[in-house]
């Protein structure tokens, strides 16, 4: 039944009802019995919505339940009519609001969704009203192309992007052209107003609101405020990769860079150094939530950029971060030595804070006493005594780990050893009877013992005191949703066997891949995981550790007393079915 051959018409419950008897999904009883209900309820809610609130299971295989969506999809293709899962990080909020009025859009349930060139695509919930579409080609002089999309979407994207769009023309008008200050290439317009916004205003305050929690939904890790010559942009970091969220008027970004700034304690007219701050807030459902927030000048104004921790990650278990059990007996032998040092290694961004922090968090019993010692404190954790690195006021790691030995630590974690006086530092807390735990930039965990040597710490120190080291990075994991086993393909085979050699892992039976599905927004992964590679040190491998110290030899002893590579760690995890052969290719340095 094609949606342009039926005359003009609102649908109706039992009209819907029809179709899904007529196509075998619903039983004429239970359709029935629903009409007979709603006569005495409320009839003005969207016929899909008052079937997906009955979660029926379709009664053709594989009998899955017909959610909204699944219902949405059905009668889009029921109804000749593409069908489009509305993804908030591709609308353009501000164009759209100038395409019709949010009374207009909610009149026919409908909404802009992209405009190129020639085609204007608009969603619509109501697939035989169609009065719109001729006035709407009228005015845009585009070709109007009809997509079917959940009436809750719309309903729900039209009033927060409406507001948004809103909020940005006003703070905009408040102003309008205002110069980016300490901008590298400042463009002078004579004759237009100097005035800067003012951060608390009421349209800025909503915008920074919106975006925190837009943040929040789509599961971001870092924000991005970016300012460039005349628009500012927004991204955020989802499970490892940037996407760019929206473009806002440099103006705009301006005001909201300040007003975040003057939220975090920051120096709101110092805008030629880079300064750091913090934030904690609140999601709608009440979780707390701390961002740590970071400015940098650059050529057109403040690039500002906020991470976002998540305290529940300090009670996530060792298997949630993927440890495996032989990586969890190793690491905790190391972490349960009442003195010495453990290294973690890894680049930023591969997890070495979640995994110290879910570390700490076991280990801080009321007995024991843990200080960290961070540049800057990423989280602030209750059951640790930490303290912050202060280089203007000559407060270094090295001067700190001397301060914390004063103060009957029985932990200590210092947040990176980048120089030989700091590790210098680490290792007399070790050899006095305290447990050291601190991080290096090495691509591997055998490479965290030539960068000590390079520094200048003698290997008889190194000897006596280091316990073991991890490296590790983050993978993305397939999404649940949509994974499906396939079997290997000849590249498969070949990409495994160059993944593993020379360790010659046995191959899994099949593979799991994910074509992306509306729970992943179609990228086919959701959520990250650990890969880990574990050094125990032992007199085999401390005879190695000498001012020639060769790395060869020593990742060959290792790898014979059961350190895995990052790379036979990461295809444990393709072989359970976590993630792809790709991921670890990209993620995973190669084995020597």
């Amino acid at each position: 039944m094609a949606a342009h051959s039926v005359p003009e018409h609102k649908l109706k419950l039992a009209e819907v009802l029809g179709m899904l008897v007529a196509d075998g999904m619903v039983g004429k009883d239970m359709a029935d019995a629903l009409i007979a209900e709603r006569r005495i309820h409320r009839q003005d809610v969207h016929p899909l919505i008052t079937i997906s609130d009955k979660s029926w299971k379709s009664l053709l295989p594989p009998q899955r339940v017909l959610t909204l969506d699944a219902l949405t999809e059905w009668l889009a293709k029921r109804v000749g009519l593409e069908y489009l899962h509305i993804d908030p990080l591709k609308i353009d909020f501000a164009n759209m609001s100038d395409m019709m009025s949010i009374e207009y859009a909610t009149r026919f349930t409908i909404m802009p969704i992209r405009m190129d060139r020639n085609d204007l695509v608009v969603a619509t919930a109501e697939p035989f009203l169609r009065d719109w579409e001729s006035m709407l080609k009228q005015i845009s002089r585009k070709n109007i192309q009809r997509v079917f999309a959940s009436p809750t979407d719309i309903s729900r994207y039209l009033v927060e992007f409406y507001n948004l769009a809103r909020s940005v023309k006003s703070a905009t008008k408040a102003t309008p052209d205002s110069p980016t200050l300490a901008s590298f290439e400042q463009l002078v317009d004579l004759g237009k107003t100097s005035k800067q916004f003012d951060a608390n205003d009421q349209h800025i305050v909503h915008i920074v609101d919106w975006l925190w929690q837009y943040a929040f939904d789509q599961r971001a890790s870092d924000i991005h405020m970016e300012p460039r010559r005349e628009l500012g942009i927004v991204r955020f970091r989802i499970d490892g990769v940037l996407h760019q969220v929206h473009q806002l008027p440099m103006s705009v970004v301006t005001a909201m860079t300040s007003r975040i700034k003057l939220l975090g304690r920051m120096d709101l007219m110092e805008k030629r150094r880079p300064q750091d701050g913090r934030i904690k807030t609140r999601t709608e459902n009440g979780q707390e939530i701390e961002l740590r927030l970071s400015t940098l000048p650059t050529a057109f104004g403040e690039k500002l950029v906020m991470r976002v921790f998540d305290p529940e990650v300090l009670m996530r278990d060792f298997s949630e971060l993927g440890f495996s059990e032989d990586d969890r007996a190793r690491w905790e032998l190391m972490t349960g030595k009442p003195n010495g040092i453990i290294l973690v290694t890894g680049p930023t961004g591969s997890g070495k804070t979640t995994t110290l922090y879910s570390t700490l968090k076991t280990l801080a019993t009321p007995e024991v006493n843990v200080c960290t010692l961070e540049d800057p404190i990423e989280m602030v954790e209750p059951a640790f005594n930490q303290m912050q690195i202060q280089q203007g006021l000559d407060l270094g790691f090295a001067e700190g780990v001397r301060a914390l030995m004063r103060q009957d630590p029985d932990i200590i974690m210092v947040g990176e050893i980048r120089d030989l006086e700091t590790a210098d530092m680490a290792i007399q807390a070790a050899l006095t009877g305290h447990l050291v735990i601190s991080t290096l930039h090495t691509n591997d965990a055998p490479s965290a013992i030539t960068r000590l040597l390079d520094l200048g710490v003698p290997p008889y120190l190194l000897n006596a005191t280091l316990l073991g080291i991890m490296a590790q990075r983050l993978v993305r994991t397939l999404c649940p949703h949509c994974k499906q086993p396939q079997p290997l393909q000849e590249t498969d085979n070949e990409l495994w066997d160059h993944l593993v050699a020379p360790w010659k892992a046995a191959r899994p039976p099949q593979l799991q891949r994910a074509e992306g599905c509306l729970e992943c927004r179609m990228t086919g992964y959701s959520g990250r995981i650990g890969i880990y590679e574990i050094l125990l040190m032992s007199p085999e491998l401390r005879k190695l550790i000498t001012t020639e110290t060769n790395i060869a030899a020593l990742r060959d002893q290792a790898s014979r007393e059961g350190m895995k590579p990052l790379r036979i760690s990461g295809a444990q995890k393709i072989a359970a079915g976590l993630t792809t052969l790709e991921e670890i290719f990209k993620t995973a340095p190669p084995t020597e």
